[in-house]
């Protein structure tokens, strides 16, 4: 009987289990459950795996760019014009035809189309200086483009050509841009033709050091990028523009994964200016600011490290009318918190000349407010122009990165050695004249080290109009050479 119970019992527990209802209930479920999933992994997929509908949209509104100018090469015996010499030696040893002759100069580099009626975006340094621009379409076309405007501090310049009903690029919100996101970069890097490479947003912000430092808020990426892509777009998964490809970090003078990109908000604005006024005006509050380190703001009494600390005060400036001491620290600017000095520079030069702003600073260890107008930045504080696409060729003629640990022990150096390596030398510029060589190392400026590009050319700077005494290391030995700026 015991055994019937149980019997029953186990029959009616598999009925309830195996009934049709809950196998079909089971298998709605079970059969649900994937197709869902999957549908969600197709789409993850799809967004992963490929981009082509991107780029079909995006590629379109890519273009090259070419420009060439015209350069006369050193006279080789300049000694044969003094009548002296001639009349030994004559006129055919001159071979004045030759040297004579104009050389040309060419440069590529890429575009964006950012108005179907032919307006361009690029950088300055793709056609600083150039007598003949002409732009290449994706469908092969071709045409002479005419410079609206160039801006060297920012390093963009707006070109026009004769075109209608042309894709264009939209421009995104580059301040909505995120560390993290999936970028694309569309150019024609070495003048293979039109590549597109994906990588992500790898930092924003960034000051490189290696053009002027004063107007730098890059956005930096490890999507490859390499010489020919300047001025090429950097686009998010949307189709849209959110930098202008400008410059990499390496020691190789190739990709190596850090790149650097004007934002489209700053490109934005230069853009405007350049096409309604052909310059570009930046505000000027007067003061000169330096980073706060943690050493300097236990000093100040600060409880964190915030702010950018005034070391000085320009006379009669916006900042001094305003109430502004040295000393002061300021957090923020119309409520927009300052985290250091490149972000407060950027802000006060994206603001137009006239605007009032509303400083907020810390005055022993009191918060205040002040109101000062801004001026505007005279053309002779603005930076030199760019001419590399890894970094801006300086008032000598010469193209220069920092020299870290890892290059200095390719280059038979110590370590520790300090310096800048010279990485192009324009053969017409006062360094080439000078004698100033391809992969120099250059330790001083006028008794003075110098570790990076900024610093370089604050050297030059300060030496005025007298010629610059460089220390400089090639091959091992040391030297000094003395170079007058351009």
């Amino acid at each position: 009987m015991r055994f019937s119970r149980t019997f029953i019992l186990l029959f009616i527990l598999l009925f309830v289990v195996f009934s049709p209802h809950q196998w079909r209930t089971s298998t709605v479920l079970a059969a649900g459950a994937p197709q869902t999933q999957t549908a969600a992994s197709s789409l993850s997929n799809a967004v992963r795996d490929s981009y082509a509908d991107i780029v079909d949209r995006v590629a379109p509104a890519v273009v090259t760019i070419r420009s060439a100018r015209r350069v006369h090469a050193p006279q080789q015996f300049p000694f044969f014009d003094d009548p002296f010499f001639r009349q030994f030696f004559g006129d055919p040893y001159r071979n004045r035809s030759q040297q004579d002759r104009p050389l040309i100069e060419h440069a590529l580099g890429s575009g964006v189309i950012v108005s179907a009626d032919g307006h361009i975006l690029t950088n300055h340094h793709v056609i600083d200086g150039a007598d003949q621009i002409s732009v290449e379409l994706s469908d092969r076309r071709s045409f002479d483009a005419k410079v609206i405007g160039s801006d060297p501090p920012s390093d963009l310049a707006l070109l026009k050509i004769s075109a209608s009903g042309l894709p264009l690029l939209p421009l995104g919100d580059s301040d909505k841009v995120r560390v993290g996101d999936v970028c694309l970069a569309v150019g024609n890097p070495l003048g293979i033709g039109e590549t597109v490479t994906a990588g992500i947003i790898s930092a924003k912000g960034r000051a490189t050091g290696l053009s002027d430092g004063s107007f730098e808020d890059f956005l930096q990426t490890d999507a490859a990028i390499n010489q020919g892509n300047s001025g090429g777009a950097l686009v998010n998964t949307r189709g849209e523009l959110i930098g202008i490809n400008s410059q990499i970090l390496s020691p190789s003078g190739g990709n190596i994964g850090i790149g650097f990109a004007i934002p489209s908000n700053m490109a934005r604005n230069v853009m405007s200016q350049l096409q309604n006024g052909g310059k570009v005006r930046r505000g000027k509050l007067g003061v000169g600011i330096q980073e706060i380190t943690s050493d300097l703001a236990k000093g100040l009494g600060l409880d964190s490290v915030r702010g950018v600390l005034v070391n000085s005060v320009d006379p009669g400036g916006p900042a001094d009318r305003a109430g502004v001491r040295a000393g002061d620290i300021i957090t923020a600017v119309n409520g927009v918190r300052v985290d250091d000095a490149n972000s407060l520079r950027n802000h006060i030069a994206g603001t137009a000349p006239g605007t009032e702003i509303t400083l907020t600073i810390l005055r022993d260890g009191r918060e205040q407010q002040l109101r000062a107008q801004l001026a505007e930045l005279s053309a002779d504080t603005e930076p030199a122009s760019n001419n590399g696409s890894n970094g801006r060729r300086e008032q000598l003629g010469i193209t220069v990165e920092p020299l870290t640990p890892e290059l200095a022990t390719q280059m038979g150096l110590r370590r520790d050695t300090q310096g800048v390596v010279v990485t192009d030398v324009d053969p017409s510029g006062p360094a080439a004249e000078a004698g100033i060589q391809q992969d120099d190392v250059i330790l001083e400026v006028n008794h003075q080290p110098v570790r990076s590009a900024a610093e370089l050319r604050a050297a030059l700077r300060r030496s005025g109009s007298r010629p610059a005494l460089l220390l400089v290391n090639r091959d091992g030995q040391s030297l000094f050479i003395a170079v007058r700026p351009s």
